[in-house]
């Protein structure tokens, strides 16, 4: 029976950030099934992207606990958190964040290191013929057109197949053409890979792809009071 049970990817619990000096936030609790992309809604400024960054290992949380793909992330010690991090979180950001002095494929194999992994170029290559880039494997990332640099993006980010995919605001500034472009191609490439896509936005367009929601309604933490 239990073979039969949805994985839940996602857990948070009771969750809180104190910014330095500043505001403080407390999260409502989520949980995500596998395979359940979900949405991340809010207006600019509520807090978004410090959620995105928590769910990612790259923010530790002041209080609350965040398990990903079944293990607690701020128990593991910083080594073994990046390890896990590449290993089992895609992180797709506005902008590609390539190493510019490394070819497409160079930056996919530093991916895979990253993630503790041994290179595997066949996966190189799979990943990036599905992404209609294999002829551009020996490219640096400044001989590559804007939608190839996503694409270049979405690669690394499902190179080492992440539990998760975490985009923040991946069509704040495109038109309705490139928005549902950059969509399909994040929902497919989710779906091939197994992976559960977490979208953080304030673009409306995306939530008619996308009906499971997480609605930013924060409030002021109770361990202030």
């Amino acid at each position: 029976m239990q073979d039969n049970l949805v994985k839940t990817v996602i857990r948070l619990n009771n969750v809180t950030y104190q910014y330095p000096q500043g505001e403080s936030l407390h999260f409502a609790d989520l949980e995500v099934p596998s395979g359940q992309h979900t949405l991340i809604l809010g207006d600019s400024g509520s807090g978004k992207t410090t959620l995105l960054h928590i769910l990612s290992g790259l923010l530790k949380p002041t209080t609350g606990m965040v398990d990903i793909d079944g293990q607690p992330l701020y128990e593991l010690p910083a080594r073994k958190l990046d390890e896990f991090r590449g290993q089992r979180i895609g992180l797709i950001f506005q902008e590609a964040h390539l190493v510019k002095s490394l070819t497409i494929k160079e930056n996919m194999q530093i991916a895979q290191g990253f993630a503790g992994a041994k290179v595997d170029n066949t996966r190189i290559n799979e990943v990036l013929a599905l992404l209609n880039l294999d002829h551009k494997a020996d490219s640096y990332p400044n001989k590559l057109s804007r939608g190839q640099m996503q694409r270049a993006a979405i690669a690394r980010a499902v190179i080492n197949k992440p539990a998760i995919l975490v985009a923040d605001e991946p069509t704040a500034s495109l038109d309705d053409r490139n928005t549902e472009s950059v969509l399909n191609l994040l929902l497919t490439q989710a779906d091939q890979q197994g992976a559960t896509l977490v979208i953080a936005t304030h673009d409306k367009r995306v939530k008619n792809r996308i009906t499971r929601a997480y609605e930013m309604a924060t409030r002021p933490a109770l361990s202030n009071k």
